[in-house]
């Protein structure tokens, strides 16, 4: 409706995964750098969490594009497996024509085809999207899928991408054997503000802008604020937005435009809610909600004790998202490989950083200073 107005050839920020949009950020980036590294060193098991929107299908399609000819892959989009369903949708995709009926006749058909890739020195790998909504008998049958393997290395590559869901599963008791065969995790971050900023002009350019559309810094902070960051819900504000600019026909998009978007899509507050957990609380793991724990309890005891000294709610919440973003990156670090710890290694890190978050409140706390 409005591309003629705006001299574009397409429209921008349709909500469909165009792979000519491709934006990486710098979580986009480690992760496909991660999976790619554990494609060479063929480490097995790999996952990819993140919120709805925030891009999997994304790195999924460009992690694609990046393997080598010489890599077999095989993608399931439909997670809603039965257990006597994944073999044989797993050998479709690789190309089989006939298929056993058994189970155990369709493992010796991928056991062969995988020991004839190896020999061919070529990598085979198994991307399962939407992992979340795979079942535990399907989960576990999965596990035994790496089992096919050689004295030296995984002859097939797992990569689960899903949402957050997926690592509450994985992290159940009956999946524990799973979960420690995960060699590699990352989990997607949304945008910050300046990468929000430098995705939206990306995607005018593409489609066909040429500086004509600008949006201005305060509705820019409205759409960040809207969005939380997330691709999907920057499209959905900004889609609208341009309509709204269409309408009051001007090239200009400030916050009066993206306010009345934000309304016509039926959010006063932002769209993931008035007050947004920072991403890296999103993720968790029994050692993290441990250490929320002792952090929720420092707080409380702060805030106790501060009768002759004011500490801001803002404050005190300041002072735990930093210390936690602390942690959190010493337990992935997003600069390399996330290589999942050791049982051993988890308990010496909790030890340190219980260690630590005690030490920082004594710091902060009215008794410490004096």
């Amino acid at each position: 409706m409005y591309l003629d107005f705006y001299g574009l050839k397409e429209k921008p920020f349709a909500l469909t995964p165009d792979p000519q949009f491709l934006y990486l950020s710098e979580s986009h980036r480690t992760a496909i750098d991660s999976l790619l590294y554990g494609i060479k060193e063929r480490e097995g098991f790999m996952v990819v969490t993140g919120d709805i929107g925030t891009g999997k299908t994304t790195i999924c399609r460009s992690l694609l594009d990046k393997l080598d000819k010489n890599v077999k892959t095989a993608v399931i989009f439909n997670s809603y497996l039965a257990e006597g369903e994944l073999l044989r949708a797993i050998l479709q995709d690789f190309g089989f024509k006939t298929i056993g009926r058994t189970k155990a006749e369709r493992i010796d058909a991928l056991n062969q085809f995988l020991l004839q890739q190896l020999s061919q020195d070529s990598h085979v790998i198994l991307i399962i999207d939407e992992a979340q909504n795979l079942s535990i008998p399907v989960l576990e049958q999965i596990r035994m899928l790496s089992n096919l393997e050689t004295t030296k290395e995984k002859m097939l590559q797992i990569i689960l991408f899903g949402q957050l869901e997926l690592n509450q599963k994985l992290w159940s008791p009956k999946l524990k054997q799973l979960n420690q065969r995960v060699a590699i995790r990352h989990h997607i971050r949304s945008l910050n503000r300046e990468e929000t900023e430098s995705y939206i002009y990306q995607r005018l350019t593409v489609a066909g802008s040429h500086g004509t559309i600008t949006f201005s810094k305060s509705a820019l902070n409205e759409i960040y604020r809207f969005s939380g960051g997330t691709p999907r819900l920057i499209n959905l504000i900004c889609d609208r937005a341009l309509l709204g600019g269409f309408v009051d026909e001007t090239n200009q998009i400030d916050k009066e435009v993206v306010l009345k978007a934000k309304k016509d899509l039926g959010g006063e507050e932002s769209a993931t809610g008035a007050f947004r957990i920072p991403a890296y609380l999103k993720q968790f793991t029994p050692l993290r909600a441990s250490l929320l724990i002792i952090l929720i309890f420092l707080l409380v005891a702060m805030i106790l004790l501060n009768h002759d000294r004011s500490l801001s709610l803002q404050g005190a919440r300041d002072v735990i998202n930093q210390k936690f973003e602390k942690i959190y990156l010493r337990i992935e670090d997003k600069k390399s490989p996330s290589i999942a710890p050791i049982p051993s290694e988890k308990k010496v890190e909790q030890d340190s950083l219980q260690k630590e978050i005690l030490s920082e409140s004594a710091r902060i706390s009215p008794e410490g200073s004096k």
